[in-house]
């Protein structure tokens, strides 16, 4: 990849259909921009839907079958497999992230967002592996495309892309994902329960440089970050959050009360 520009690797991670080559493209554009081999470079276009591999079937968020609560064999699978999924789309979200918006921000923004694509790749290569040890394999399940939908809405604007998916959709993981590693630990699967908890980890860090770059954003514009966040929600989402929210961990991230507290339905 060396002499490619900075563009150019994170399209190449976008146009990787197979999951397998999409996880070598993240980590080999993250360590390849790391070594200074990537010059800042925009010069090529980001696709308007990233490839994907045959299976699964995506499917809209309303068709798809209910994964149950349950702590049996089928169900664990069925919630690995939809995290899996939302892992595998976040490659894509982080490297087009880069590539659409990177010209607009200072270097450390390739830095912030090169590392959450890389940690995005290892978080779904645990997941897949862990599938595997349970007999199933990622593509197995019908999945939805209710994440690359919030891209496609907020392909125009950083500042609405940054607010949509890492402040909400990426939040909303930080909210829900303490329950589901009760669930497995409550079943004895502590093995699954170990790499939740070290998503949940990241996810913290990833949600706070969408934070951070927001703001900075809006200090650029000199408008207020949270009465802004929530205007984009209102426009891009619908203006209602649902709780409960895990007010801690939000916090780690800089995604303090007074900007969501008000949206919660």
């Amino acid at each position: 990849m060396g002499g490619a520009s900075v563009a150019e690797a994170v399209a190449g991670v976008l146009r990787a259909a197979d999951p397998k080559d999409k996880v070598f493209a993240a980590r080999s554009a993250a360590r390849n921009w790391r070594l200074g081999r990537l010059p800042h470079v925009f010069d090529a276009d980001m696709p308007d839907r990233p490839a994907r591999p045959g299976r699964p079937e995506l499917r809209p968020p309303s068709e798809m079958p209910r994964r149950g609560k349950g702590g049996s064999e089928r169900a664990r699978i069925a919630m690995l497999h939809a995290l899996a999924h939302i892992e595998f789309v976040a490659i894509d979200l982080a490297f087009d992230l880069i590539g659409r918006f990177g010209s607009a921000f200072p270097r450390e923004f390739v830095d912030d967002w090169m590392r959450v694509g890389a940690e995005e790749a290892m978080h779904f290569a645990l997941l897949d592996r862990r599938l595997r040890d349970l007999g199933a394999y990622y593509g197995a399940l019908p999945a939805h495309d209710g994440l690359w939908e919030s891209a496609e809405a907020t392909a125009h604007d950083a500042a609405a892309r940054l607010a949509i998916v890492p402040m909400v959709l990426e939040a909303r993981g930080l909210d829900v994902t303490p329950a589901t590693i009760a669930r497995f630990e409550k079943v004895g699967d502590t093995r699954s329960a170990r790499i939740l908890a070290r998503i949940m980890n990241d996810e913290i860090r990833h949600v706070g440089f969408g934070v951070k770059w927001f703001e900075s954003l809006c200090k650029g514009g000199n408008v207020a970050p949270q009465q802004h966040w929530q205007s984009l929600v209102s426009r891009y989402f619908g203006g209602r959050l649902k709780p409960p929210f895990n007010d801690s961990a939000r916090r780690q991230a800089g995604l303090t009360r007074d900007f969501y507290s008000s949206l919660a339905c």
